[in-house]
Order: C-alpha cells, then structure tokens, then sequence
C-alpha cells in the first residue's frame, strides 16, 4: 500500500514538470522565425534571440536560456542571448530537393520555466553548377537525314532549388543545329537536338559542338558537355574522270600487252562508296577483242596488233563504277599510225633494181 502511493507520489513528480511545462507552454507560447542562406560560416549571426524573447542581458545569468535541438546546427551565446550558426549549412544535404527547408528547435529559459518554438529558414543559394551525366554525347547521323528529325541528349542536374536550379540549355553556334528544351513527367528538363538544315558528309563530315546547361541564379551558373556529330556517308555522289576525253597515238606496230594509257576517276563519297573499279561500256566487240581495261588500276592495255589499213582509229567508251552503283563515263579516243610495211603496188624489179612502174 504505502510502496503503492511511494509509485504515485513519484509518478506524480515525474508527471507534475510535464503539466506545468504544458503549462507555461500554453502561458507563454511564442513562435519565432528566422531566415538565413546556406552555407554561412561557423559563427555567422542568426538573429539576437533572447531580445525577441524579451529578455535584457541583465535577465541572461538568471534565466538560463539554453538550446533543447538533437543535432545543435545553432548555438545561442550567454553574454548577449543571439543565436549563431555552430556548424555548416548545406541546403542540399539537409533537405534534398524539396521546395523548403528549416531547422526547428526548442528554447528554454528557467525562473520561471518557458519554452519557447524557434525555426531557422534556410535558403537557397546557387553554389552548385549544372552538372551533365557524361562530358561527351556521340551521335551518328546519316548525311540524307530530313531537316526536323530529333534526337535526345540527355539531361544535367543541378542540386539547387527554385530559380537557382537547372533551367535550359544552348548550343554553340553553327549551320545545322539547334537545341530546344523538354520537360520529363517528373519535371527534369532535358536538352533535346533539332536539324534545321541538311546536312553533307563531304562538306562536314563531322561536327565538335559545346552543349551548356545554365541555370536561373544570378549571375547564371553552367556546365558543358561536348557533343560530337559523325555524319554517315550516304551515296549520293557518283565517280568523276580526271578528264573527260583521254587521247593517246599508236604505231601499228606497237606489240600486244603493252600499256596505252591510264584513266583515273575519284568519289567524293566514303568506304565501299568510294571504292570505284573500272570497265568498257558497250563497244563493238572486235574493239573488245583489241584492247583490255584493268578493273582497279584504270590501266588500257592492248590485247592485239593493230593494223593502220584496216582501221586508224578507235573510240573507247570507259565505265568507272563506285561501290553504290553509280557510274560515270570517258571517252578514249586511239589513234594508230602507220608504219611503212607495205610495198607500193606497181614496184618492179629490174637489174635487180626496184623502179617504179611505168603506165
């Protein structure tokens, strides 16, 4: 019984501070807001805590003004009551991404007891810079590409909130490109690359762009990434000849394998686009038969003696074909010589002489 009424005596002491403290909280209920940026110094002022408390310095060694808080991001001083910061404030590793972020605590004055709700807003401040998830964005994009087609490049993050966090983005300046801004479901912004104009491999094969993400603070922050833009060859150039018209003279006589000239045609496309092998086009075939065409050297070789009486000159039709198909046409035009190999008719021998022959 009497160790019964000990536990409620002593219940009621444990319980007797808490109403009362309820007590003085409802009595003396005051709210205080204070307002900072992040990244403040240790030591930096808060605000002068114990005079918005209403009490004068001559009050402080008396009433004990202290700081009930788990983690003491703030430490009030016993000379003069103000409350400065005690450690770094970083917004973004407190609060994350959310739109607002303080610190809330209790401060406590004794004879008599109060209790009093201080919270500390901290803003925002732009210390941290766009930052992309890689520095290079490749991309292959074929030469025959429409004007108008789109291609993702991604986003930046930027741990700021508000107005100082990611905003957009700019290309650097050129002919091709441009960048527009998109918006995610969840609200990201990612830049997002748009072809104004056609592109042509043999013009620029490829372009080194600077992609920037800024964002809203001021002055702007910004971080780069480099874009790089490989343009793929499309067959869209077909073989040209050095010369449209070769010319070259024969003596009739000239022997079989040998080497009349060579023909040469360039591509301005790329790989197997500009791989170009060479052939006659459509020809009678005993001139098929007198002449032979190296398919990778463009060389002109003669197959057979030529023969001035019969014919003094032909007319070679050369194919040089790319690797796409696509082909372009020369002329050869050969002309053989004659060589003094027959005797003229009517020549008659006498005294073993050879004298003209007399009508």
């Amino acid at each position: 019984m009497a160790s019964g009424q000990r536990r409620r005596r002593a219940g009621g002491r444990v319980l007797l501070p808490a109403l009362l403290l309820g007590l003085c909280w409802r009595a003396t209920a005051k709210r205080l807001l204070y307002t900072i940026p992040e990244e403040l110094g240790r030591g930096s002022l808060v605000g002068p805590l114990a005079r918005d408390l209403g009490l004068s310095p001559g009050d402080l060694p008396a009433r004990k003004l202290r700081l009930s808080a788990e983690k003491q991001y703030f430490t009030v001083s016993g000379e003069n009551g103000n409350l400065y910061v005690s450690e770094r404030l970083d917004r973004e590793e407190m609060c994350g991404e959310a739109a607002s972020c303080s610190v809330s605590f209790e401060v406590l004055v004794q004879s008599p007891l109060n209790v009093f709700h201080v919270e500390v807003a901290i803003q925002d401040v732009n210390d941290n810079l766009p930052n992309f998830l890689q520095d290079n964005f490749q991309l292959e994009i074929n030469e025959l590409t429409s004007p108008g087609a789109r291609f993702a490049l991604g986003k930046a993050e930027d741990a700021d909130v508000g107005s100082n966090s990611l905003q957009g983005y700019e290309l650097e300046a050129n002919g091709y490109f441009a960048v527009e801004v998109k918006e995610s479901p969840d609200g990201s912004k990612f830049a997002e690359l748009v072809l104004r104009r056609a592109l042509d491999r043999e013009r620029e094969p490829s372009l080194r762009l600077v992609l920037t993400a800024l964002d809203g603070g001021d002055p702007p922050r910004s971080g780069t990434a480099q874009l790089c833009i490989n343009v793929t060859d499309a067959n869209d150039n077909a073989p040209v000849f050095a010369q449209d018209r070769y010319r070259a003279s024969l003596r009739e006589d000239t022997p079989p394998g040998s080497t009349i000239l060579n023909v040469s045609a360039s591509d301005a496309d790329a790989g197997t686009y500009a791989c170009i092998t060479y052939g006659f086009g459509k020809m009678p075939a005993k001139v098929l038969k007198k002449f032979v065409v190296d398919a990778q050297r463009g060389t002109i070789i003669l197959e057979e003696t030529l023969d001035f009486e019969d014919t003094r000159g032909y007319t070679l039709l050369v194919e040089a074909r790319d690797g796409g198909g696509l082909v372009a046409h020369c002329e050869v035009e050969v002309e053989v010589l004659d060589v003094n190999d027959n005797a003229p008719e009517g020549l008659r021998r006498e005294r073993g002489g050879v004298l003209p022959a007399v009508g």
